[in-house]
């Protein structure tokens, strides 16, 4: 659901205007940029803050379009790399409920300091990159020495002029902001000289390392600011003064400022004499998540507007004012954040059963508010181990999910709806900027450039197939495809092909590795056909850069960071150990089966396996080689089966057709004279009735078994063209013991920092409430536990807790 609200602007100041033709057009382009070029931005949460080499790192993401679940896109996109910007994976993931998970496993021999994760979906390419997902993941090194970070602060100091530019003549609200190379604020004293040396403000810190100052140059003046750090990371390091110039004094220009009234924005349009002589009429356009909010058309002759918005009906998120002069180029804009917490809905969380001894069980029971629908992730860890609560759903899809650059502990903003709150969250607005829109490109009514579509469909069996003329495929009938797994699991379909050559059958979505042999039910004419699978699947994103770090909180190491690692390298070492643990020997006794016992086993599941029937191993029968196809093998080795190899071909046992299966699913007596013997590893013809077949089985079947991954051999013989399909990764099940049955893992030592994980929490309006089993390991005390999800209408929920 869109943003869909238009105020009026209450004020004594002004009425507004009539808007002209050039102010429709442009009214009209925003409503369009809003609606069919709405932008998405996306969370991670993930079970735990850091991570060991040969962990797994587990994560939840949410995505949201403005204020609303996210739920156009299909596929999500996950990119990881190391700490030199080198590729390691790229995940793609299925999106359900306006969200997605899944896992990436860190390599044993990892010796990196961290983890970069970016993450998209196809549709975000389209506009500007710096708005994708990035975080960078720390991971424990297994040389506790080497967790101690170095911790030499680089500071830099950044002014932000209110509205864009210092303009000579007025008086100039300059907000200011200083960090590290890393983000992270620092203390610092400092003043503001003018260019004779004179002392005109002291640089003071409001909050995280931001602070503003008030300057009314005149023309041609020119302000620096000397200044050291005062607090230091490295205690060590040695304070040394700064020298930074300040943005340059325009002699003429427009102004912005915005002050925060409440339920209301104030904001003034100021003007030197200069500029606002013959300025014509100035419009001022606020809008929130791409759409129009309000709109000023006002003469301007007096070189001043002041205006009122009142913003209690509005959506939490950043509001954006935008001045423009009477040819419509913007002049002056400024952004604040409206936080109205309608955001929000509550949880409970109910521990039905406690059990922080080792390994006993614990039950909690999650309740969401009645006839609310909504999706959950749930972690469970080690309450000793290190945890990082500076961002969370709602401050990243609230707040710096819109900002460019990083806000330091942006979760804090959110702790309370304080008027000091406020004040604090306008120093981010103040020193940040909110660049969705191109307003060279909106006034002209240009639009974006789509070079990605969004993902609307999921990856199912689909393609196009190539090499043969439309004449040709309009008789080609079915493309018959048999998929064979990673795992030798064979299936096969027959998916009808469109007059351009493209198939899709919504009902198989594609996940890990699938080798997929295809050929055209007839064939005849249509030449060596070839086929292109999942074309629509994108590639990783370009990383033509190292990584530079810029998203890593070097935090120094902590007790909770010591105790991790430590446990981390207790645990793997306690794996390796039961991994290489060499077992008793045991004499068994059993019976040798034979192998077409083994095959069948092996291939035949439900009412295909034992029964009577005829059996055939063609893995070593050295005379199924000289035998065209399967039809030509079979031919006198079953009593009772007529099979003539004309074209058609035909098939008959007491008087009916049996029916005839690869991999058992059923094909046609065509599609079998394809078939290679060699790709064939074992056939079984059952005896008449067949009660696994339609119409009772009278005629009995021909079960083909195609060969599996560890048994294909080169041979002799045509086999079918194929490709290797990559689909969705698979997503892991992540192990939680059950020690309330008996079994060989539960002998291990259990030393797993995080207890639970589970992205797959729903409540419905029929079932609010969600009960949630785990065991204790042999070690943790107390637990933390965080909850975090969306509602069906975007509403967010972040909650956290201790069980001790």
């Amino acid at each position: 659901m869109g943003l869909k609200i238009k105020l009026i602007i209450l004020s004594e100041f002004f009425i507004i205007s009539f808007f002209n033709a050039r102010g429709q057009q442009i009214d009209s382009t925003i409503e369009k940029y809003a609606n069919q070029y709405g932008q998405e931005k996306i969370y991670l949460h993930y079970d735990k803050s850091s991570y060991a080499p040969g962990e797994i790192i587990w994560y939840k993401a949410y995505i949201m379009s403005g204020i609303s679940p996210a739920d156009e896109s299909k596929n999500f996109y996950v990119d990881w790399t190391d700490d030199k910007g080198k590729l390691l994976a790229h995940n793609i993931t299925p999106v359900q409920y306006a969200s997605s998970s899944g896992q990436f496993d860190i390599p044993a021999d990892y010796a990196g300091k961290y983890l970069h994760v970016k993450a998209y979906t196809k549709w975000m390419l389209n506009f500007d990159t710096a708005f994708l997902y990035d975080k960078d993941i720390r991971i424990l090194s297994k040389n506790p020495a080497a967790t101690v970070l170095k911790n030499t602060a680089i500071p830099s100091l950044q002014f932000f002029p209110e509205g864009g530019d210092i303009i000579s003549g007025l008086t100039n609200k300059v907000a200011f902001k200083v960090n590290d190379q890393w983000g992270r604020p620092l203390n610092i004293k400092g003043i503001i000289q003018d260019k004779f040396g004179k002392k005109v403000d002291s640089i003071r810190i409001i909050h995280d390392g931001m602070g503003y100052i008030y300057l009314n140059p005149k023309p041609g003046e020119t302000f620096t600011a000397r200044w050291f750090v005062i607090s230091p990371l490295d205690k060590n390091q040695k304070t040394e003064e700064h020298i930074t110039e300040l943005p340059a004094i325009k002699p003429t220009g427009i102004s912005l400022q915005v002050i925060i009234d409440g339920k209301k924005r104030i904001f003034l349009v100021n003007a030197s004499p200069a500029s606002a002589a013959g300025a014509g009429t100035i419009h001022v356009i606020g809008t929130m998540n791409q759409h129009e909010i309000f709109k000023l058309d006002k003469d301007f002759s007096a070189g001043l507007i002041k205006g009122s918005v009142p913003t209690g009906d509005l959506p939490s998120g950043i509001l954006t004012i935008t001045v423009f002069n009477n040819d419509w180029v913007p002049v002056a804009e400024r952004i604040t954040y409206i936080n109205n917490q309608e955001y929000l809905f509550n949880i409970e969380m109910n521990v039905e059963h406690w059990g922080l001894s080792k390994r006993a069980r614990n039950e909690i029971e999650i309740i969401v508010p009645d006839s609310l629908q909504a999706n959950f992730s749930v972690a469970v860890t080690d309450i000793k181990i290190d945890a990082d609560s500076s961002d969370n759903i709602i401050s990243h899809l609230l707040l710096t999910g819109d900002l460019k650059g990083t806000v330091y502990n942006p979760s804090w903003y959110f702790s309370d709806n304080a008027d000091s709150m406020s004040s604090k969250l306008d120093l981010v607005m103040l020193t940040h900027g909110w660049r969705r829109f191109k307003w060279d490109d909106v006034v002209a009514g240009k639009f974006p450039k789509i070079n990605y579509p969004k993902d609307s469909s999921y990856f199912t069996l689909s393609g196009k197939i190539y090499g043969v003329m439309p004449s040709q495929l309009r008789d080609a009938g079915d493309l018959i495809l048999i998929m064979q797994k990673k795992k030798n699991e064979n299936k096969m379909a027959m998916v009808p092909v469109r007059p351009n050559g493209t198939f899709n059958d919504p009902s198989f979505i594609l996940f890990d590795t699938t080798t997929i042999y295809y050929k055209l039910a007839k064939e005849k004419g249509a030449g060596d056909i070839s086929v292109q699978f999942l074309e629509n699947r994108l590639a990783p994103f370009a990383y033509n850069n190292p990584a530079s770090g810029i998203y890593y909180n070097q935090l120094p190491d902590t007790a909770g960071h010591s105790y991790h690692l430590r446990i981390a390298n207790d645990e793997r070492e306690s794996a390796d150990f039961f991994s290489a643990k060499v077992l008793e020997t045991v004499v068994l006794k059993s019976k040798t089966k034979s192998p077409v016992e083994i095959l069948d086993e092996k291939y035949a599941s439900g009412l295909f396996s034992g029964g009577d029937a005829y059996q055939f191993d063609l893995l070593n029968d050295p005379t199924s080689f000289s035998s065209m196809n399967i039809l030509n093998y079979l031919q006198g080795k079953v009593a009772g089966l007529q099979i003539s190899t004309g074209n058609p071909p035909s098939l008959q046992w007491r008087g009916s057709t049996p029916q005839i299966y690869i991999d058992e699913a059923p094909t046609d007596v065509g599609f079998v004279t394809s078939l290679s013997v060699n790709d064939v590893a074992y056939v079984k013809v059952l005896r008449p009735p067949f009660f696994g077949g339609f119409g009772g089985g009278a005629g009995g079947a021909i079960a083909i078994y195609t060969r599996k991954g560890d048994e294909r051999r080169a041979a002799p013989g045509k086999g079918l063209n194929h490709s290797l399909v990559r689909g969705y990764n698979s997503m892991k099940e992540f192990f939680s013991p059950n020690y309330g049955t008996i079994s060989a893992p539960n002998d291990q030592k259990d030393l797993r920092t995080t207890l639970y994980w589970n992205p797959q929490v729903l409540t419905t309006r029929l079932k609010n409430k969600a009960l949630l089993k785990f065991y204790n390991n042999d070690i943790s005390k107390a637990f933390r536990v965080v909850i975090e999800g969306m509602s069906n209408d975007g509403r967010l929920v972040h909650f956290e807790t201790i069980m001790e």
